[in-house]
């Protein structure tokens, strides 16, 4: 006689209920925003120590960073085949092995290689963290504030990172900073394997894995991500980056094609049309556009225009942090009183006005700052929840990691792609070496002109994205998507 399969388990109804599965899955996050925040602070210790050059020093964030975005698809997909929990189960072992590595670390090769694997381990856990989160609630108020409940641990783990970094580097080796995602480790597999039941059958599918569109779309990228770094560190003027960029546009095409012709492909692009999903998917690249190149100039303007030291410089930064902690509380309150897609057009709208005001308010010095860096954190606060969630509620239910997968790609890439235009404008409009200090009259005046030019331009992107979603969401006569929670509710 054949085993019967034991029911799947009743949706939990409230977040009390579900508190050992969140304090597993909000570990996985905080071990995503706390990872690179605390090791940065210890970049020139480490150097120092393992004699790195400058070159394998940026590969020390860089590989994890290459490595994690262009292997999310892939793990999505496995995901959704195999098993969320199991596929999430095996990350974290790998995340906890190779961080007490980090021990007997000697050269920068060897703490690349950890960096790496760390990469390979967060593609494994960090898509299925919220599709994980999504599955515990039938109730889309409930999966609104479990997935902001989980998203603020992680905020909290970037803001106090770069401090806990320098406190433990002045009493301990710097390898203690990676050791610390051990016990982080541990936490997340005693939560998870805890508090959430195993994948149910009927929530997963066994097409074959299309491993030639796992080729393409990883080295898309991939090559999309290394690219940006190109341009800044070689210039536009040189032959690498362009070459990076246009080998990954091709194997961009490869992929799109190779999903339109395959029977069983990685990424059923016919899903990605539901307009749920392509709005949700829009917003978010118009907010990680927008972003990455705010923050990567306020850095500059900050410590090379104004002179300020790094301390100070980090202290500039704390209107975004705080802003997006103070918001966490009243987002399920603006989504009530918004409804689900005004909330993320209001977001991201507040995202591009930030970006916005830091263009035209520069004049003003930090007054503009502080106003872009509120702006926008209020807005990337209230997209990351709503239209990551909108996202998954738009896919079916054996489809949720490898939507959560590409919801996390769409950012990592247009982060890089708005940190590749700023790069450029920059190189096209500074001229001398922009990281020597004591900038002249006429650099001043030719750093201002970039940052209007660059900014504005990624606004304006930003804005045009914007609307496409908006007007995405409403084409098809998609009501869901601006209907109340309680809306949502009923109809369901």
């Amino acid at each position: 006689m054949s085993a019967v399969a034991p029911p799947p388990p009743s949706p939990r109804r409230s977040l009390r209920e579900a508190w050992v599965a969140l304090a597993g899955l909000s570990a996985v996050f905080l071990f995503e925003m706390l990872d690179n925040s605390i090791l940065n602070v210890a970049l020139p210790t480490i150097g120092r120590d393992l004699g790195a050059s400058t070159t394998a020093l940026q590969w020390v964030t860089g590989a994890y960073a290459v490595v994690f975005g262009g292997s999310m698809l892939a793990f999505g997909a496995l995901a959704d085949r195999f098993g969320r929990r199991r596929l999430m189960l095996v990350g974290l072992v790998l995340l906890g092995v190779a961080s007490a590595a980090t021990a007997f670390v000697t050269t920068a090769e060897q703490l690349i290689a950890v960096r790496v694997v760390l990469g390979l381990a967060a593609a494994m856990t960090t898509p299925g963290t919220m599709a994980l989160a999504f599955r515990l609630f039938a109730d889309d108020g409930l999966r609104f504030r479990a997935t902001n409940l989980i998203a603020t641990v992680g905020l909290v783990g970037l803001a106090i990172g770069p401090t806990v970094g320098g406190l433990v580097l002045s009493i301990a080796p710097w390898q203690v900073l990676l050791l610390v995602n051990v016990p982080i480790a541990v936490l997340a597999v005693l939560g998870v394997r805890t508090g959430i039941a195993p994948d149910d059958p009927a929530d997963l599918h066994r097409d074959p894995v299309d491993v030639l569109g796992a080729a393409f779309g990883t080295s898309a990228i991939v090559l999309a991500l290394v690219a940006p770094t190109l341009f800044v560190d070689q210039g536009a003027g040189s032959w690498a980056p362009w070459t990076a960029a246009a080998t990954a546009a091709g194997a961009a095409v490869c992929f799109v094609v190779r999903q339109r012709t395959a029977r069983y492909p990685l990424v059923d692009l016919g899903l990605l049309g539901r307009p749920l999903v392509s709005s949700g998917l829009l917003y978010q690249a118009a907010e990680g556009l927008a972003v990455a190149g705010l923050v990567y100039l306020v850095t500059l303007q900050l410590q090379l225009d104004w002179g300020w030291p790094p301390a100070l410089a980090a202290a500039g930064m704390l209107p975004q942090i705080v802003t997006m902690l103070a918001i966490g509380p009243f987002i399920t309150r603006i989504v009530e009183k918004a409804g689900i897609g005004r909330a993320a057009a209001l977001g991201a709208t507040a995202v591009v006005a930030g970006v916005t005001a830091y263009a035209l308010l520069n004049g003003l010095g930090y007054v503009s700052v502080a106003v872009a860096l509120v702006l926008t954190a209020a807005g990337m606060r209230v997209v990351g929840v709503v239209a990551s969630v909108n996202v998954l509620r738009g896919l079916p239910s054996d489809r949720t990691s490898i939507g959560a997968a590409i919801n996390d790609t769409s950012t990592e890439v247009t982060s890089a792609i708005g940190l590749a235009v700023t790069g450029t404008v920059l190189a096209a409009l500074f001229g001398g070496d922009i990281t020597r200090a004591g900038w002249s009259a006429a650099q001043t005046a030719q750093f201002h002109e970039a940052l209007t030019v660059a900014v504005l331009s990624l606004a304006a992107v930003a804005a045009a994205l914007v609307g496409w979603a908006f007007a995405r969401a409403r084409s098809a006569g998609d009501d869901e998507a601006s209907m109340s929670v309680e809306e949502a509710l009923q109809e369901a």
